[in-house]
This record gives C-alpha cells, sequence and structure tokens, in this order.
C-alpha cells in the first residue's frame, strides 16, 4: 500500500481515529456503604441502578457494610477504593494511626449532621438531658453516640451516668425490658427498631445530639489517597453521578427504595422508605445541610469537630483536619442543588 491509498484507508475511519476515548475501559471503583442494604443506602443504589456511574465511565461495585470503623480501615488497606463512613470514625483512625501509609480522606459530606441520639421510654420520668444524671445507659462499646457522648454530656450538663454494653440486636430489646434507662444509637434506626419491639412512637423520647449542642458531622464519602492520587477525574465522575442520583432519591423517596429491593429482596420496603425518609429529613438536607450546602463543611465547625472528637476519644494524637478532608474533588454548585426544595 503506497502513501497516498493509505491516507485514503485513514480518511475511511473517522471514528476510530477521532473518537478513541469511546473504546475506553471502565475504570473499575470498590465502594462499601456503613452499614447493611437499609433505606438510606438508597442515595446510592439508585444512581448505580440508573446506570449514572457506568454512564460516567465508572464500573462501580457497591457492597455493604458492618459499621465505619471497618470502612474506613477497608479504604485505608486498599480492599475498597471509596466508602461511606462516619466523620469522626475517620478522624479517630487518622489521629490513632498517625504512621499508616493509606490513610482515607473524606471528600464529600452525605449526612451534614451525626445521626446519634439517646433514646428512652417516656414512662422511665426521662424527659431532659439533665434527666440522664445518674442513670444507666445502654450501647455497644463502638457506638458512634456512645464514644461523642461526653461531647453530649458537657453540652448539656449531664451528671455521671453508668455504662452497658451489648450486642447491636440487643439495645433496643433491653431498653424495652428495662435493663436500662436509655440508650444511644442513629436516630432513624434505633426508633424504628423500639416501634418494631411494640413501643409507640408517642410513648418515645429521642434527643438527638445535633438538636442538643452537639455539632458534629456524620458520614461522608471517603476514598483512598491512591485512588485521589492517580485517577482524579474518576473520583471527580463518581462525585458528579452520586449528587445527581441523591438529588433523585430525594425528591422520590419511594422510587429509590426499589433500588435498595433489588439488592435485598427481602427488607420490609415500607419500614426502609420511612427509615430513607427519616434520614433525609434529620441529617442529610436538615437545617445545618441547608445552611452550608449539600456536599460541603464548614472550615470552623469541622476544626472544632476535630477538637472534640481528639478529646472525647482520647486519641494518641489529636486530629489534624487538615488531612482528613479534601473538597477539592466536589462537582460545581449547580450539580450539587440538589436538596429538596421547602
Amino acid at each position: 500500500m503506497n502513501k497516498r491509498q493509505l491516507l485514503r484507508t485513514l480518511a475511511a475511519l473517522p471514528v476510530a481515529i477521532a473518537a478513541p476515548s469511546a473504546f475506553a475501559q471502565a475504570v473499575p471503583i470498590k465502594f462499601q456503604l456503613d452499614w447493611r442494604f437499609e433505606g438510606p443506602s438508597a442515595l446510592f443504589l439508585h444512581p448505580a441502578s440508573k446506570g449514572y456511574f457506568r454512564d460516567a465511565g465508572l464500573d462501580v461495585t457497591i457492597d455493604a457494610g458492618s459499621g465505619s470503623a471497618g470502612t474506613v480501615t477497608r479504604v485505608a488497606s486498599g480492599t475498597y477504593d471509596m466508602g461511606l463512613a462516619d466523620m469522626a470514625a475517620l478522624m479517630e483512625f487518622h489521629a490513632n494511626n498517625p504512621d499508616a501509609p493509606n490513610k482515607p480522606v473524606a471528600i464529600m459530606m452525605v449526612y451534614n449532621n451525626t445521626p446519634a441520639a439517646v433514646l428512652a421510654l417516656k414512662k422511665s420520668g426521662i424527659r431532659t438531658p439533665k434527666d440522664l444524671s445518674g442513670k444507666k445507659l445502654g450501647a455497644p462499646v463502638f457506638d458512634a453516640g456512645r464514644k461523642a457522648w461526653p461531647i453530649f454530656e458537657k453540652a448539656n450538663g449531664v451528671g455521671p451516668v453508668t455504662w452497658t454494653s451489648m450486642d447491636p440486636p440487643l439495645r433496643e430489646t433491653m431498653l424495652v425490658r428495662g435493663d436500662v434507662d436509655a440508650i444511644t444509637g442513629f436516630s432513624f434506626t434505633s426508633l424504628l427498631n423500639l416501634e418494631a419491639r411494640g413501643v409507640k412512637t408517642e410513648d418515645i423520647v429521642v434527643m438527638p445530639y445535633a438538636q442538643y449542642g452537639v455539632k458534629l458531622y456524620g458520614n461522608a464519602i471517603i476514598a483512598s489517597p491512591k485512588l485521589l492520587r492517580e485517577n482524579p477525574s474518576a473520583v471527580r465522575a463518581f462525585l458528579a453521578a452520586f449528587a445527581k442520583g441523591a438529588g433523585e432519591v430525594m425528591a422520590d423517596p419511594a422510587a429509590g427504595i426499589q433500588a435498595v429491593k433489588a439488592r435485598d429482596g427481602i427488607i420490609n420496603t415500607d419500614l426502609e422508605l420511612r427509615r430513607l425518609r427519616l434520614a433525609i429529613d434529620s441529617v442529610v438536607a436538615s437545617p445545618d445541610a441547608r445552611a452550608e450546602g449539600f456536599g460541603r463543611v464548614t472550615p470552623g465547625r469541622l476544626s472544632l469537630m476535630a477538637s472534640q472528637i481528639s478529646d472525647a476519644y482520647q486519641t494518641k494524637t489529636r486530629v489534624d483536619v487538615s488531612k482528613v478532608w479534601d473538597g477539592s474533588f466536589l462537582p460545581d454548585a449547580a450539580a450539587l442543588n440538589v436538596l429538596p426544595k421547602r
């Protein structure tokens, strides 16, 4: 083939030459949630089911988790590239493992407020935080509300309490039986668990940390520094696709639950829809989230949280706030304008 024939052949292949990206392989991303496939996981499962990650050139695998601490550890180990985890758990990992080579970084806030709350039964006589003084509280040792208790205690002038430890499935049962006077747990989880044990909603006292002077951030999307360094465009694409899907879930929670049902066919759809709506109202589209903007954080508030976690968790070193958060991968303001209209 002479030069002229070669040029004619190349000219006949404009798609292959002009658009090589059309044949590019999707970037694989392994993502772990903080907990089981429940209502709030619709925020991630919906955009996956709609193909938003795929359309962004990503091959995203989403797995259930077993707690924020485990998610942080697995991203740090390289088992997962990204995940959803409590900001306090991430801060604790950083401060207790200062020499770890691959400490995850939070890149997008999902729960602007911690879901941690104190719950009690009205028949106990507990109505306010100060009523907890001298009482017996129960929670697993790793529970976020229990670990942050010193912050709640100080903010509300609560006197000394006694703690009882148990496995998570027994927490609400022990409260109903009267083995403990109050418990700490995620508001939208423990409330529904108490109702499932026969307690009427009007007979439950719920004291969300966020409404009682504890302005800790909740769950954030975290990522491996390796992924941030080697493929920042994939990270940005993930966050943009997530924001689009999360906005749709907040606008139509019932549709979002269908993606959860597809991943776990035995869930109680009505129950998980209620859990999702409670999560949206209390921590995702909360007043603080509306003031700061979906996905974002306020530097002063984040710095205060770092100091409070260092003290309450008694970490080996102080939390370095500059190492735990990087907002440079966030989509633009228009893409983050997804909170439902009031």
